[in-house]
């Protein structure tokens, strides 16, 4: 399951680059897998997205988290949720 996330987060990073901003996938020391999102244009907006599975009892369904650990977006639409942090992420009069 935790290749699931990285790869979920990968496409995530490409749908961020398309729309201007800086993100990288970074694996911390302990394991945890998060993206790195920065507006290159005011760099103290940043966030860190995770990406973890709802459990279900066949098949778990992805969401990308925002850092304090709400859910952001279904991991099924990296496009929406890119889209959902450029908006957060931008500086007045972007």
């Amino acid at each position: 399951m935790q290749g699931d996330d990285f790869e979920h987060l990968e496409r995530l990073v490409s749908e961020l680059d398309a729309r201007g901003l800086h993100a990288r996938v970074v694996r911390s020391r302990t394991g945890r897998v998060f993206a790195r999102v920065i507006n290159p244009n005011a760099t103290s907006l940043a966030e860190n997205v995770t990406c973890r599975a709802q459990a279900a009892p066949s098949r778990p369904d992805w969401y990308y988290c925002w850092s304090w650990g709400e859910r952001m977006h279904t991991a099924e639409d990296p496009a929406g949720a890119a889209t959902k942090v450029a908006r957060v992420l931008a500086a007045v009069g972007e």
